[in-house]
C-alpha cells in the first residue's frame, strides 16, 4: 500500500516529483514499516494504481 503526500516537489526543469510513502510489512516479525522515496509523478501514479 502507497500513500501520495499531497505537496509536489517541482523542479523548473518540469519535471515534477512526488514523496511516496509505501508501509513494507516485514517477514520475519509482521510488523510494518515504512519506506519514503521521492520518485517523477509518473512513477508515482504507476505506483498508486497497482495494489
Amino acid at each position: 500500500m502507497a500513500k501520495k503526500v499531497v505537496a509536489t516537489l517541482k523542479t523548473e526543469g518540469g519535471i515534477k516529483y512526488a514523496k511516496v510513502i509505501r508501509a513494507v510489512k516485514s517477514p520475519k516479525t509482521g510488523a510494518y514499516t515504512f519506506k519514503e522515496e521521492i520518485v517523477t509523478e509518473d512513477e508515482a501514479k504507476k505506483i498508486m494504481a497497482a495494489k
